[in-house]
């Protein structure tokens, strides 16, 4: 039912995560892509999911104002939570090794907030996963960072990948 009243809208995507295309994809929505350059710095009071939401938020802020009466914008952001810091997405591959190594042996969250927004309705909603990693053999996390789309992953990694 739900995806059915999705068709009665034009639905935005503003992200450039390929997980997020190949997810809304595979649920068979049709959406097209849009660019949102949005500085993702946010204030240090900010904790946890409070963080994901206000930048989800923030990332439909400059859109919203150009949404036509049947579309529907999707914003979205993901933070690796730990140690009461969030990890966003590394600058480079040392960076994302380092990142990760920094994981090893504890647990972490993972918050995406999603923002739905369109000319009448705002929605924010956010989702936490803990995910707990052993320690790594440092071969294997280099082969995966010098391997893999680390840059574009909060945390530098993709849990579906290795």
């Amino acid at each position: 039912m739900f995806f059915e009243k999705l068709k009665n809208y034009n639905v935005l995507l503003a992200s450039g995560s390929k997980r997020r295309h190949q997810l809304l994809s595979q649920l068979g929505v049709e959406f097209k892509i849009i660019n949102s350059c949005v500085d993702e710095s946010f204030s240090n009071n900010l904790k946890s999911s409070e963080i994901t939401d206000y930048l989800a938020k923030k990332k439909s802020s400059i859109l919203v104002k150009n949404l036509k009466k049947n579309d529907l914008l999707i914003t979205s952001d993901t933070i690796v939570w730990h140690k009461k810091t969030a990890l966003g997405k590394p600058k480079n591959r040392n960076e994302a090794f380092e990142m990760i190594k920094s994981l090893e042996n504890s647990s972490h969250e993972v918050i995406t907030s999603i923002c739905i927004s369109t000319l009448n309705f705002q929605i924010t909603v956010n989702e936490t996963t803990l995910v707990y990693f052993e320690n790594f053999d440092n071969n294997d996390l280099l082969y995966y960072t010098n391997t893999y789309d680390v840059l574009d992953r909060a945390g530098g990694y993709g849990i579906q990948d290795y």
